[in-house]
């Protein structure tokens, strides 16, 4: 399929037992779970029989699986305790990835915090993330994914560019890739629903982190304008991006074999309906 088409599911109540019949009645052909409290830094150990379940629903249905890590996690914080729990927090995610099958781990990007210079931020990711990325060394593991942000303060990663210096700092390893989200990109200053804006985009992107490292899209409208730096996702069409541009990238050769997820409001059918949009320009 050229690009498997679903959105974040709810999981309250076990991944298999409440994550994958909304998933069905979305039409969900990829899933985002989160595996913790995505705005705390506990550490639950899950449930491995509804690990299991999930894993196996995944494989017999072809459902690609990603894990969205805590929203907490900062790697360039100047507050130790910060850096601390985020390697702890970011390593129970990918551990979590592993259990339940999913291909990749979604990682905000972080900022540079208290005023030090971006440089010395990134050293500190080298030094706290690069570590982490070394421990994934099976074919199954899965892939850290980086989401740049809606350029909000001091952003360490927001234009398609500034995935360049975080890719160096982690010595571009094989196990880095990209989550691209439509709607900070586009909040960040790409303006994805100008002529030719989302072929841009995506051409600089390929152009900054080289082919195959775009290994998921975050598909979000936005409802606020470009370059705003505010991070308000809307439902597919209904926002400042519209409905083309994700037909130019849904035909991008870039996103060839990439899954879309979808993390807009309206909730059930909010959802339902956006899946069913992606699909029919997808078509």
């Amino acid at each position: 399929m050229r690009n498997p088409i679903g959105g974040h599911v709810p999981v309250a109540g076990g991944l298999a037992r409440t994550g994958l019949p909304y998933a069905r009645e979305l039409g969900a052909e990829a899933v985002q779970i989160f595996v913790a409290n995505p705005r705390g830094w506990a550490t639950p150990a899950g449930d491995p029989a509804q690990d299991e379940q999930f894993r196996k629903e995944c494989a017999e249905e072809s459902v690609a699986a990603y894990v969205h890590a805590p929203y907490l996690i900062n790697f360039g914080s100047h507050t130790a305790a910060t850096v601390e729990r985020s390697v702890d927090s970011l390593r129970h995610s990918l551990r979590r990835a592993r259990q339940t099958g999913a291909l990749g781990v979604v990682v905000h990007t972080g900022s540079a915090t208290g005023g030090r210079p971006r440089a010395e931020a990134l050293a500190q990711v080298r030094t706290h993330l690069l570590p982490l990325l070394d421990e994934l060394t099976h074919d199954d593991d899965p892939f850290l994914l980086l989401e740049s942000t809606a350029g909000q303060g001091s952003s360490l990663c927001s234009r398609t560019w500034d995935f360049g210096p975080y890719f160096d700092a982690l010595d571009s390893h094989p196990k880095l890739g990209v989550c691209l989200d439509t709607c900070h990109v586009f909040a960040a200053g790409h303006d994805l629903a100008g002529p030719g804006g989302m072929k841009q985009t995506l051409d600089l992107l390929v152009g900054t982190v080289g082919e195959g490292r775009l290994k998921l899209i975050h598909a979000n409208d936005s409802k606020e304008a470009a370059g705003a730096h505010k991070d308000r996702h809307e439902n597919i069409g209904a926002g400042h991006i519209g409905e083309e541009p994700f037909r130019e990238l849904l035909s991008h050769p870039a996103t060839e074999g990439v899954p879309l997820v979808i993390e807009t409001p309206g909730g059930k059918e909010g959802h339902r309906a956006d899946v069913r949009r992606l699909k029919a320009l997808r078509n």
